[in-house]
Protein backbone atom coordinates (compact mmCIF):
# COMPACT_ATOMS: atom_id res chain seq x y z
CA UNK A 1 0.00 0.00 0.00
CA UNK A 2 0.66 3.31 -0.77
CA UNK A 3 1.65 5.47 2.33
CA UNK A 4 -0.09 8.67 2.07
CA UNK A 5 1.18 9.84 5.45
CA UNK A 6 4.22 9.28 7.13
CA UNK A 7 5.40 11.03 10.40
CA UNK A 8 8.64 9.76 11.23
CA UNK A 9 11.12 10.36 14.27
CA UNK A 10 8.77 13.44 16.05
CA UNK A 11 9.68 14.59 18.85
CA UNK A 12 7.62 17.31 20.18
CA UNK A 13 6.10 19.62 23.44
CA UNK A 14 5.06 22.67 24.86
CA UNK A 15 7.30 25.48 26.69
CA UNK A 16 10.17 22.77 27.12
CA UNK A 17 8.44 19.79 28.47
CA UNK A 18 8.58 17.36 25.77
CA UNK A 19 5.48 15.55 24.90
CA UNK A 20 6.36 13.12 21.95
CA UNK A 21 9.49 11.08 21.50
CA UNK A 22 10.43 9.83 18.44
CA UNK A 23 6.95 8.79 17.28
CA UNK A 24 6.73 7.27 13.88
CA UNK A 25 2.86 7.02 12.45
CA UNK A 26 2.06 6.24 8.92
CA UNK A 27 -1.56 6.23 6.94
CA UNK A 28 -1.69 4.10 4.19
CA UNK A 29 -3.42 5.58 0.51
CA UNK A 30 -7.77 4.47 1.29
CA UNK A 31 -6.87 3.33 5.03
CA UNK A 32 -8.22 3.94 8.28
CA UNK A 33 -5.86 4.09 10.90
CA UNK A 34 -6.77 4.59 14.62
CA UNK A 35 -4.23 6.25 17.51
CA UNK A 36 -5.32 5.47 20.99
CA UNK A 37 -3.78 5.96 24.27
CA UNK A 38 -4.60 6.89 28.04
CA UNK A 39 -5.19 11.06 28.62
CA UNK A 40 -1.78 12.89 28.35
CA UNK A 41 -0.22 10.25 26.17
CA UNK A 42 0.79 12.88 23.42
CA UNK A 43 -2.59 11.71 21.28
CA UNK A 44 -3.75 15.39 20.34
CA UNK A 45 -0.49 16.67 20.41
CA UNK A 46 0.70 14.28 17.35
CA UNK A 47 -2.27 15.94 15.46
CA UNK A 48 -1.69 19.21 16.07
CA UNK A 49 2.26 18.33 14.58
CA UNK A 50 0.16 16.53 11.40
CA UNK A 51 -1.64 19.48 10.75
CA UNK A 52 0.77 22.48 11.17
CA UNK A 53 -0.65 23.46 14.81
CA UNK A 54 2.68 22.49 16.52
CA UNK A 55 6.04 22.82 15.15
CA UNK A 56 8.05 19.51 15.98
CA UNK A 57 11.52 19.84 17.49
CA UNK A 58 12.47 16.99 15.52
CA UNK A 59 11.43 14.95 12.64
CA UNK A 60 9.88 14.94 9.13
CA UNK A 61 6.29 14.88 8.23
CA UNK A 62 5.98 13.32 4.68
CA UNK A 63 2.32 13.75 2.78
CA UNK A 64 1.66 12.61 -0.52
CA UNK A 65 5.45 12.24 -1.36
CA UNK A 66 6.11 15.78 0.04
CA UNK A 67 8.16 16.94 3.11
CA UNK A 68 5.59 19.45 4.59
CA UNK A 69 7.30 19.62 8.22
CA UNK A 70 7.78 23.63 7.22
CA UNK A 71 4.36 24.20 5.64
CA UNK A 72 2.65 26.07 7.15
CA UNK A 73 -1.04 24.76 8.66
CA UNK A 74 -3.20 27.22 6.64
CA UNK A 75 -1.79 25.39 3.36
CA UNK A 76 -2.33 22.28 4.79
CA UNK A 77 -5.53 22.13 4.03
CA UNK A 78 -5.26 23.34 0.51
CA UNK A 79 -2.58 20.02 0.16
CA UNK A 80 -5.76 17.48 1.16
CA UNK A 81 -5.65 17.47 5.19
CA UNK A 82 -8.77 17.49 6.65
CA UNK A 83 -8.68 18.42 10.36
CA UNK A 84 -11.63 18.20 12.97
CA UNK A 85 -10.28 19.32 16.03
CA UNK A 86 -11.28 18.22 19.99
CA UNK A 87 -14.27 20.53 20.82
CA UNK A 88 -15.68 20.59 17.29
CA UNK A 89 -14.38 24.47 17.33
CA UNK A 90 -17.55 25.37 14.86
CA UNK A 91 -18.37 28.94 14.37
CA UNK A 92 -21.40 29.28 16.36
CA UNK A 93 -22.38 32.94 15.22
CA UNK A 94 -22.60 31.75 11.58
CA UNK A 95 -24.74 29.24 9.89
CA UNK A 96 -24.55 26.40 8.59
CA UNK A 97 -24.01 27.37 5.00
CA UNK A 98 -21.41 29.92 6.30
CA UNK A 99 -19.99 27.23 8.61
CA UNK A 100 -19.04 25.15 5.19
CA UNK A 101 -17.93 28.01 3.17
CA UNK A 102 -15.30 28.74 5.17
CA UNK A 103 -14.23 25.37 5.31
CA UNK A 104 -13.66 25.74 1.93
CA UNK A 105 -11.65 29.24 2.28
CA UNK A 106 -7.99 28.09 1.41
CA UNK A 107 -8.52 26.64 -1.75
CA UNK A 108 -9.16 28.43 -4.84
CA UNK A 109 -11.94 27.59 -5.91
CA UNK A 110 -15.13 28.85 -8.39
CA UNK A 111 -18.22 29.93 -7.07
CA UNK A 112 -19.84 27.13 -9.16
CA UNK A 113 -17.77 24.61 -8.02
CA UNK A 114 -18.17 25.16 -3.78
CA UNK A 115 -21.46 25.38 -4.53
CA UNK A 116 -21.66 21.76 -6.38
CA UNK A 117 -19.41 20.54 -3.24
CA UNK A 118 -21.54 22.12 -1.07
CA UNK A 119 -24.64 20.37 -2.36
CA UNK A 120 -22.51 16.69 -1.78
CA UNK A 121 -21.73 17.47 1.35
CA UNK A 122 -25.06 18.44 2.49
CA UNK A 123 -26.46 15.39 0.39
CA UNK A 124 -23.62 13.39 2.77
CA UNK A 125 -25.62 14.60 5.88
CA UNK A 126 -29.79 15.45 5.42
CA UNK A 127 -30.08 17.13 8.99
CA UNK A 128 -27.56 19.71 8.33
CA UNK A 129 -29.31 20.46 4.64
CA UNK A 130 -32.45 20.74 7.13
CA UNK A 131 -30.61 23.38 9.41
CA UNK A 132 -29.19 24.93 6.35
CA UNK A 133 -29.68 28.28 7.67
CA UNK A 134 -29.63 28.04 11.36
CA UNK A 135 -26.83 29.12 13.75
CA UNK A 136 -24.03 26.49 14.78
CA UNK A 137 -24.32 27.36 18.31
CA UNK A 138 -28.12 26.25 17.97
CA UNK A 139 -27.30 22.71 16.52
CA UNK A 140 -26.93 19.66 18.94
CA UNK A 141 -23.62 17.94 20.26
CA UNK A 142 -24.24 15.73 17.59
CA UNK A 143 -25.41 17.68 14.88
CA UNK A 144 -22.61 20.24 15.76
CA UNK A 145 -19.46 17.55 15.57
CA UNK A 146 -21.12 16.28 11.84
CA UNK A 147 -20.95 19.76 11.35
CA UNK A 148 -17.41 19.86 11.90
CA UNK A 149 -16.91 16.70 9.84
CA UNK A 150 -18.93 18.04 6.81
CA UNK A 151 -16.66 21.50 7.32
CA UNK A 152 -13.67 19.38 6.93
CA UNK A 153 -14.78 17.74 3.49
CA UNK A 154 -15.15 21.26 1.83
CA UNK A 155 -11.56 21.65 1.36
CA UNK A 156 -12.00 17.92 0.10
CA UNK A 157 -9.62 15.96 1.96
CA UNK A 158 -7.22 13.08 1.04
CA UNK A 159 -6.92 12.79 4.71
CA UNK A 160 -9.29 12.94 7.13
CA UNK A 161 -8.18 13.45 10.68
CA UNK A 162 -10.10 13.34 13.83
CA UNK A 163 -9.39 14.62 17.38
CA UNK A 164 -12.08 12.56 20.05
CA UNK A 165 -15.28 12.65 17.38
CA UNK A 166 -17.38 11.15 20.11
CA UNK A 167 -16.45 13.40 23.26
CA UNK A 168 -19.87 14.55 24.84
CA UNK A 169 -22.03 12.51 22.53
CA UNK A 170 -24.66 10.31 23.96
CA UNK A 171 -23.80 6.39 22.44
CA UNK A 172 -26.85 6.45 19.96
CA UNK A 173 -25.17 9.97 18.59
CA UNK A 174 -21.68 8.58 18.63
CA UNK A 175 -22.76 5.32 16.46
CA UNK A 176 -24.67 7.53 14.20
CA UNK A 177 -21.36 9.98 13.91
CA UNK A 178 -19.08 6.79 13.36
CA UNK A 179 -21.83 5.64 10.85
CA UNK A 180 -20.93 8.59 8.38
CA UNK A 181 -17.00 8.56 9.11
CA UNK A 182 -17.31 4.64 7.76
CA UNK A 183 -19.58 5.78 4.75
CA UNK A 184 -16.69 7.95 3.69
CA UNK A 185 -14.04 6.49 4.19
CA UNK A 186 -15.27 3.11 2.20
CA UNK A 187 -17.88 5.11 -0.66
CA UNK A 188 -15.22 7.85 -0.70
CA UNK A 189 -11.91 6.15 -0.66
CA UNK A 190 -10.69 9.23 1.94
CA UNK A 191 -8.28 7.78 4.89
CA UNK A 192 -8.72 8.60 8.04
CA UNK A 193 -6.57 8.74 11.05
CA UNK A 194 -8.83 8.83 14.25
CA UNK A 195 -7.96 9.49 17.76
CA UNK A 196 -10.54 7.87 20.29
CA UNK A 197 -11.31 7.09 23.89
CA UNK A 198 -14.02 4.57 22.66
CA UNK A 199 -11.45 1.85 21.58
CA UNK A 200 -13.20 -1.06 20.62
CA UNK A 201 -15.91 0.98 18.30
CA UNK A 202 -12.59 2.51 16.77
CA UNK A 203 -11.01 -0.69 16.62
CA UNK A 204 -13.75 -2.43 15.02
CA UNK A 205 -13.40 0.28 12.31
CA UNK A 206 -9.97 0.55 11.85
CA UNK A 207 -7.40 -1.16 9.45
CA UNK A 208 -4.60 -0.49 11.84
CA UNK A 209 -3.72 0.84 14.83
CA UNK A 210 -1.25 2.56 17.36
CA UNK A 211 -1.58 2.67 20.78
CA UNK A 212 0.82 5.99 22.31
CA UNK A 213 2.07 5.15 25.62
CA UNK A 214 3.88 8.53 27.26
CA UNK A 215 4.50 9.92 24.40
CA UNK A 216 6.00 7.26 22.55
CA UNK A 217 4.59 4.44 20.55
CA UNK A 218 3.76 1.30 22.29
CA UNK A 219 2.40 -1.27 20.30
CA UNK A 220 1.01 -0.99 16.86
CA UNK A 221 -0.59 -3.70 14.06
CA UNK A 222 -3.29 -4.44 12.61
CA UNK A 223 -6.74 -3.50 14.61
CA UNK A 224 -7.50 -7.31 15.21
CA UNK A 225 -3.88 -7.26 16.61
CA UNK A 226 -3.89 -4.88 18.46
CA UNK A 227 -7.56 -5.52 19.82
CA UNK A 228 -6.63 -9.14 20.50
CA UNK A 229 -3.53 -7.66 22.83
CA UNK A 230 -3.35 -8.29 26.51
CA UNK A 231 -2.85 -4.88 27.30
CA UNK A 232 -5.32 -2.98 24.89
CA UNK A 233 -7.62 -5.63 26.60
CA UNK A 234 -6.92 -4.73 30.08
CA UNK A 235 -6.80 -0.91 29.90
CA UNK A 236 -8.99 -0.21 27.10
CA UNK A 237 -11.72 -3.37 26.68
CA UNK A 238 -12.43 -3.91 30.31
CA UNK A 239 -10.24 -6.80 30.72
CA UNK A 240 -11.43 -8.39 27.84
CA UNK A 241 -15.13 -8.72 28.23
CA UNK A 242 -16.25 -6.00 26.08
CA UNK A 243 -14.23 -7.65 22.94
CA UNK A 244 -16.05 -10.87 23.71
Amino acid sequence: MTALLEMTGIRAGYGGVRVLDDVAVTVGEGEFVVLLGPNGAGKSTTLKVLSGLLKPSAGTVAFAGRDITRVPGWRRAGLGIGHVPEGRRIFPDHTVLENLQLGGFALRRSRARTQRLMDEVLELFPRLAERRDQAGGTLSGGEAQMLAVARALMSEPKLLVLDEPSLGLAPLKAAELFSYIKRLHSERGISVLLVEQLALIALRLADRAYVLERGRVGLSGTAAEVEADPMVKTLYLGGGESAA
